[in-house]
């Protein structure tokens, strides 16, 4: 990798273009949350890998092989298929890896390969899901 791009231990969804790129300790539940996404509407960018690479300022998100593009893993039932995006452009980073403590948290921000995106702590609500897709289609208030 250089250092424009890179593979993370990550899997990307998107809606209209729009990326989430969601992390996470091994089993935080990357892949679920992804297809709870899919679910409402989101397409799959890449499950699991996700290859970042910094371009005039934004990051995008791409798949890193052939081989797992259009999959993703449902633990307990199996890896299935799902309709894909080439490419997007993240917009948001969701980190599984730690819990949101507060009703309304303040705007924080997470550094990857030099491009400042916003960032999300795991939320323990059913809404989760439906609200990171809001997200990704109107934005959040300042």
């Amino acid at each position: 990798m250089t250092p424009d791009n890179d593979i993370l231990h990550a899997t990307c969804v998107a809606v209209d273009g729009r990326a989430v790129l969601i992390i996470g300790p091994s089993g935080a539940g990357k892949s679920s949350l992804a297809i709870r996404m899919l679910g409402l509407g989101a397409m799959l960018v890449s499950d699991d890998r996700t290859l970042v690479s910094a371009a005039t300022g934004c990051l995008v998100a791409t798949c890193p092989s052939p081989e797992i593009r259009g999959l993703v893993e449902a633990r307990g039932i199996g890896i299935l298929q799902a309709r894909t995006i080439d490419s997007a452009e993240v917009v948001l980073v969701v980190d599984l890896g730690q819990r949101e403590q507060e009703r309304l948290p303040p705007r924080r921000k997470v550094t990857i390969l030099g491009c400042r995106l916003d960032l999300v702590l795991h939320v323990q609500n059913d809404h989760f899901p439906a609200a990171l897709i809001h997200y990704l289609r109107h934005g959040r208030q300042a």
